[in-house]
């Protein structure tokens, strides 16, 4: 499924199948496990075996990259992972996020201190039994949920855990292009920005321009669209999108990840599913190549900005 396409014969191609988080090698399809937790990200999920399952393909696939959070259960996203992967195998990136923390009903809760922060952290290396996370995304929080901006005092507790050995690469995620700026400036760098980012939300795209410019992964939360805002039910209606689904013979979504991969060579997808059919359904979209014609018909696409979650 994955063609061996070497770092080297990728630079410069927007279609091409590896891509950097930082300064490792990943295949530009990986794999966000926040949907095998039960509903609303609560709980165990309804079928462990089938999440399971899912894990085990996606590695099968050449997934290399899997975004989670000891939050997203809290602890079951995470035990899933240890459970069916551990000892994981050589390359294996996990990524998780750090900036909130589950009430007992399952509410959403900030969770933005230092003491926090470094908590989140603990929780995420002792749910995964390593040493070391590959990423760690500070994840903004808000009530409303809109973009924000990072402390200096989060910044720099990120920099000492780094320093410490707990992280090797720091992200941002849900942050404005000012809050991009600052965390880059204060800590010289940065592994990844994950904001809200697809064919029907581009309103992030001066934040993708900062990530190209300075070489830092860019990695879309809701690739799809948001919920909010139709999701792939408004993709399965767009005329474009189902024009250049047919013409490949794909899916709308499968046409709408394709876009993101061709938008630029620092996108990084990590769509999430229950669903191992899914799952090899979203790898299946990495082999989709789309022509100046398909770009120019999907670049008629009506954006609607989504909610930020």
């Amino acid at each position: 499924m994955w063609p061996g396409a070497t770092l080297a014969q990728s630079v410069g191609m927007t279609n091409a199948q590896t891509s950097l988080l930082g300064d490792k090698p990943v295949r530009r399809i990986g794999f966000g496990a926040m949907q095998l937790a039960g509903p609303g990200v609560f709980g165990p999920p309804r079928d462990p075996d089938a999440a399971r399952a899912v894990l085990r393909r996606a590695v099968e696939l050449g997934v290399d990259h899997i975004d989670t959070s000891q939050f997203y259960g809290p602890d079951v996203v995470n035990d899933l992972i240890r459970e069916t992967l551990h000892p994981y195998p050589a390359g294996l990136r996990l990524v998780t996020k750090v900036g909130a923390r589950r009430d007992a009903q399952g509410g959403w809760l900030a969770a933005q201190t230092p003491a926090e922060l470094r908590q989140g952290v603990e929780d995420n290396l002792r749910s995964l039994r390593v040493e070391r996370m590959d990423l760690v995304n500070l994840r903004l929080h808000s009530e409303s949920g809109a973009a924000g901006e990072p402390t200096a005092e989060q910044l720099g507790t990120m920099a000492d855990l780094q320093r410490e050995g707990k992280l090797d690469l720091i992200g941002i995620s849900n942050a404005t292009l000012d809050g991009v700026r600052m965390a880059f400036d204060l800590l010289g760098g940065l592994g990844e920005v994950q904001n809200p980012y697809s064919i029907l939300d581009r309103s992030d795209e001066p934040v993708l321009e900062f990530c190209e410019e300075h070489g830092i992964a860019y990695v879309p939360f809701f690739p799809l669209g948001s919920a909010f805002t139709g999701g792939p039910a408004r993709l399965a209606a767009d005329p474009s999108v189902v024009a250049v689904a047919e013409r490949h013979a794909a899916t709308p979504s499968q046409i709408a990840l394709a876009w993101l991969l061709h938008r630029s060579e620092r996108i990084l997808l990590i769509p999430g599913t229950s669903s191992v059919a899914h799952l090899e359904e979203n790898l299946a979209a990495g082999e989709i190549t789309l022509d100046d014609e398909d770009m120019e018909r999907l670049a008629a696409v009506e954006p609607a900005r989504s909610a930020v979650g």
